[in-house]
């Protein structure tokens, strides 16, 4: 029981803190926090995990948006339905790339990620401009309907939905990491002809693990979506490819908090330090090659022995019988 206790403490506490932020810091401040750490999961998955270095993140989160915005701006007023429709449409996309991507390995893998990045910023720009309203983007801030319980049509409800969201993501990829799927995954990243020999399917579990890294960018990017009523080609743009890849190693490559100490290392510098220096990134760059020389374990892999050392409840050990 006291295991299962810790279990759902590791899960609850720092999104706790970030929930009681919500009364201290900016409403957008956590909201984007909470969706780039979201985000970040998929990327921190494929990489920690898999050990796919993925630069076409981009590409399934406007898959995601996308998804979202069609539903809101041609058929449909309810956010939930837009939600699931993005989700779905994620899944579709990264199901059928898939299946010829994860084929590729180290460069080649994050080359044609990148490519496709690119693919789908110029369809989403020029060929489906029709649809999509090209750089316009599409509008539906108005067009969305008021929801039960947390209304997604106004930021205050949409804040503890995106919370709810973070955390149902972070508790499964903490419970993937404890399963058979989550040490397959982890054994193809080292040595494939081991997890053939003990009887898996190699391809299946690469397949597998992209998918569900892949559908949770496009959930970050119908939350995205919804948040911010509106969606344009630039959320495909390969200026923002490397952008999950530098969250991920930041906060700690492989490590469960490490998206989400990522996140707000990352949304914190550049909301504070955009409002001094226009190049924030050069000192995003700056703190990443500080951190990688001192470790190469990100901000929470740095921290986090530290931490146990003084913070972790220890069972004090059985007395001696006499």
């Amino acid at each position: 029981m006291n295991g299962r206790l810790r279990w759902w403490a590791g899960v609850l506490v720092p999104f706790a803190l970030l929930a009681a932020g919500r009364w201290v810091l900016p409403l957008p401040f956590v909201v984007e926090v909470l969706i780039f750490s979201v985000y970040t999961m998929a990327c921190n998955f494929l990489l920690g995990r898999v050990g796919f270095i993925s630069f076409g993140q981009p590409a399934y989160l406007a898959a995601g948006a996308y998804g979202t915005a069609f539903y809101l701006y041609y058929f449909g007023r309810d956010p939930l339905v837009g939600i699931l429709v993005g989700l779905a449409s994620g899944a579709v996309f990264s199901a059928l790339v898939g299946l010829v991507f994860v084929r590729l390995r180290s460069d080649y893998f994050a080359l044609v990620n990148l490519a496709l990045a690119v693919i789908v910023y110029h369809l989403m720009q020029k060929v489906l401009a029709p649809i999509t309203k090209g750089d316009n983007g599409l509008w539906f801030l108005d067009r969305m309907s008021s929801t039960p319980l947390l209304d997604l049509a106004r930021p205050d409800g949409f804040v503890w939905f995106a919370w709810l969201v973070a955390v149902g993501v972070w508790a499964l990829y903490k419970y993937l990491d404890d399963t058979v799927f989550g040490a397959c995954c982890l054994a193809t990243k080292t040595n494939e002809d081991k997890v053939k020999f003990l009887g898996y399917h190699d391809f299946k579990v690469r397949w597998t693990a992209f998918v569900l890294a892949n559908t949770t960018a496009a959930l970050a990017g119908s939350l995205y979506g919804v948040y911010f009523g509106f969606v344009s080609p630039e959320m495909a743009s390969a200026a923002r490819a490397a952008d999950p890849v530098v969250v991920t190693i930041l906060g700690g490559t492989g490590t469960l908090y490490g998206p989400l100490v990522g996140a707000v290392a990352f949304v914190g510098m550049k909301d504070l330090v955009s409002g001094v220096v226009g190049n924030w990134e050069f000192f995003v760059g700056l703190l990443l090659v500080v951190i990688m020389l001192a470790g190469e374990r990100g901000i929470w892999g740095t921290l986090e022995p530290w931490l146990r050392r003084r913070l972790v409840w220890r069972r004090p050990a059985p007395a001696l019988q006499e």
